[in-house]
């Protein structure tokens, strides 16, 4: 009956407990607002995408395949991505483990010495005294020494679930973490094959300079002729030398921009400055039509976007964690080992100790530590829900604005080429005239500047449709597969 009634006292405290910490939860922030993709992209029917192509198969040229290869060896960014990745991993184990119970070892000694005039004084004092206790069992006096040898354990029952939420989200934040591994993955690739198109665009640079300066400077011998000759003044002959000295200048303009991009190459790659090995002709071949595929695609594909995904799940569940927190947790702590207040018998059967105790505990007064966690927690869902639309947002810009960047290269690239046949023809024709007499220096002089101009343009047009390719490519979501 006494039992009863004491189970009754537990059953009644427990409930006490329950209602003043509110068993009845808010609920977590509802991520409502997730942004809705539209089902296509503007001026794109729904086929197959080059995002699902595999880097090797994407790019054909063998010398950037080996310096991706080299590079996704060797960068140092993804390295350290590698170990986010275990430090994610650590925090499973750490989340896992708390769900256990712990064992310790305890080896302890210590003494004390109580007042005569206290409880414990008196009470050992008059022990001593009895006629119950032999000689063993007499306690030391004045000072009590107390020694312990074995185990001891705590636990915590996770009975609402706090706990296994906050192990979901550390595995949840150990899958972002190989997300954003991805993502490095991606735009590495994507940041070498830049740099290999636009040193080849410089390459051609180079020899368009290296050849209007041969032309130039045969002009300049022409004209120095022709001043002899009486046919041409010093004023020619110093406007057609200056041309070539501005020319001559921009080749070395070039070489530095090949020196910086190739030393970024190498940083990328993990090595010291060196020359980077590359094709003299481009091998890469534009595609005639280039497809995005459908959003939903995109967006599984790009591990961006699914990092900010699994991010915004991880947030959801501390964010439920972080309010369980203000419900009682039943702990149950445990020991079992060998007592005694003497050391010769510490290892007697008659030291054999153990105790096992349960209880609910729960915040009552300031709570204001726990409630800064729940605010923490509900912020950092929102923000991390707002990240999420941002990185969808951010994917539809992205191939959006390369699907068009691609589209318009192409048309004015095709318009340059004729330009430039136009006015290598004019070229042709000013030399011609300028020997029989009939255009001056400053027509020979404006036809050669135009067309470098021209050439140089009609080169960098061609490398944006390749850095456009590469960047639909990465917007997309290939290369990491």
């Amino acid at each position: 009956m006494k039992r009863n009634k004491k189970f009754a006292y537990v059953l009644l405290f427990a409930s006490i407990l329950l209602s003043v910490t509110g068993c009845k939860l808010t609920q977590p922030v509802e991520q409502r607002a997730q942004i809705k993709t539209p089902a296509t992209f503007a001026g794109q029917a729904d086929s197959a995408t080059i995002g699902a192509l595999q880097w090797k198969t994407f790019f054909n040229d063998r010398h950037l395949v080996s310096l991706i290869d080299t590079a996704l060896q060797n960068n140092l960014d993804l390295k350290m991505a590698v170990q986010r990745i275990e430090m994610a991993r650590s925090n499973i184990m750490a989340a896992h483990g708390a769900m256990l119970p712990v064992v310790t070892g305890d080896v302890s000694g210590g003494g004390r010495k109580f007042g005569d005039y206290t409880m414990d004084g008196v009470g050992n004092y008059d022990t001593n005294f009895s006629q119950n206790l032999d000689n063993d069992r007499r306690l030391p006096d004045p000072f009590l020494p107390d020694y312990f040898l074995g185990l001891r354990s705590s636990w915590e029952i996770d009975i609402w679930g706090k706990l296994k939420n906050q192990k979901k989200a550390a595995y949840t934040r150990f899958l972002a973490s190989e997300k954003g591994r991805q993502a490095i993955v991606t735009g590495l690739i994507a940041e070498i094959a830049r740099s290999y198109y636009e040193l080849m665009a410089l390459d051609t640079e180079l020899d368009i300079i290296r050849k209007n300066i041969a032309l130039q400077e045969s002009a300049v011998e022409t004209i120095k002729i022709q001043k002899e000759a009486g046919r041409a003044n010093e004023l020619g002959v110093r406007q057609l030398t200056a041309q070539l000295l501005n020319t001559r200048s921009l080749e070395f303009e070039v070489q530095q921009k090949i020196i910086e991009i190739e030393n970024n190459v190498n940083l990328l790659t993990g090595r010291f400055p060196q020359p980077i090995t590359r094709s003299t002709t481009l091998e890469q071949v534009m595609p005639q039509s280039v497809s995005a595929g459908i959003p939903v695609q995109m967006l599984r594909r790009r591990p961006d976007v699914q990092q900010a995904q699994l991010d915004l799940l991880a947030n959801y569940s501390e964010q439920q964690a972080a309010q369980l927190a203000f419900l009682p947790s039943l702990n149950i702590t445990a020991f079992l080992g060998f007592n005694a207040f003497k050391s010769n018998l510490l290892f007697s059967s008659g030291s054999l100790a153990y105790s096992a105790l349960g209880g609910l505990t729960a915040p009552l007064v300031n709570r204001k530590a726990l409630k800064a966690n729940q605010k923490r927690a509900e912020a950092a869902s929102l923000e991390a829900l707002y990240a999420y639309n941002k990185s969808v947002l951010n994917g539809f810009r992205e191939v959006s604005t390369s699907l068009k960047k691609l589209e318009n290269t192409r048309q004015i690239g095709d318009l340059k080429n004729q330009e430039v046949e136009v006015l290598q023809q004019a070229v042709a024709t000013s030399k011609d005239l300028f020997l029989t007499g009939y255009a001056s220096y400053l027509e020979v002089i404006t036809a050669q500047r135009s067309v470098l101009q021209e050439e140089l343009n009609l080169t960098n047009v061609k490398k944006e449709q390749f850095l456009a390719l590469v960047e639909l490519y990465r917007a997309l979501g290939g290369g990491w597969e």
